[in-house]
C-alpha cells in the first residue's frame, strides 16, 4: 500500500490555486476550480485542495485553517523563506532546528492552513 493524496480544504479554491501553483511551484494536474477542487502532483503524491464554504456545517468549516501535518522538503530553509517571504507568504517565525537535526519552518497558505517547510539533517 503507497500514500497516493492528501486533502486540504480551503473557502476559496482560487487564492489557493494560485497560491500552490504560483508561489509554491506544485504542478496542476486538475482545475477543477469551477466545481471546488484543485488537484497537484508532488512527486508521487497528489494533494487535493477541497472548497468548504462558509455557510457549511461546522464539522466542515474546522477542516479549514488549521495544522495540516504538509510539509515540504528544501534544500536550503533559510533560502527559500525568504523566497516565500519576498512573495508575501506569511510564517510564524524564523526556521527552528529540531531535536532530530533538522529545521522547520511553519508558513500559512491564504486559508490560514499551517503548513511546513523542511531541511532534513545532512
Amino acid at each position: 500500500m503507497n500514500l497516493g493524496a492528501v486533502r486540504l480544504f480551503v473557502h476559496e479554491i482560487e487564492p489557493a490555486r494560485r497560491f500552490y501553483e504560483s508561489v509554491l511551484g506544485l504542478a496542476l494536474h486538475y482545475d477543477g476550480s469551477a466545481h471546488g477542487v484543485c488537484v497537484f502532483r508532488s512527486g508521487s503524491i497528489e494533494l487535493l485542495l477541497e472548497s468548504v464554504g462558509r455557510d457549511a456545517p461546522a464539522e466542515e468549516r474546522c477542516l479549514v485553517g488549521r495544522f495540516s501535518g504538509l510539509s515540504f522538503d528544501v534544500s536550503d530553509i533559510r533560502a527559500e523563506r525568504e523566497r516565500l517571504g519576498a512573495l508575501g507568504v506569511v510564517f510564524s517565525g524564523e526556521p527552528a532546528l529540531q531535536p532530530w537535526g533538522g529545521w522547520l519552518a511553519t508558513l500559512r497558505d491564504p486559508a490560514g492552513n499551517a503548513l511546513q517547510l523542511v531541511q532534513r539533517p545532512g
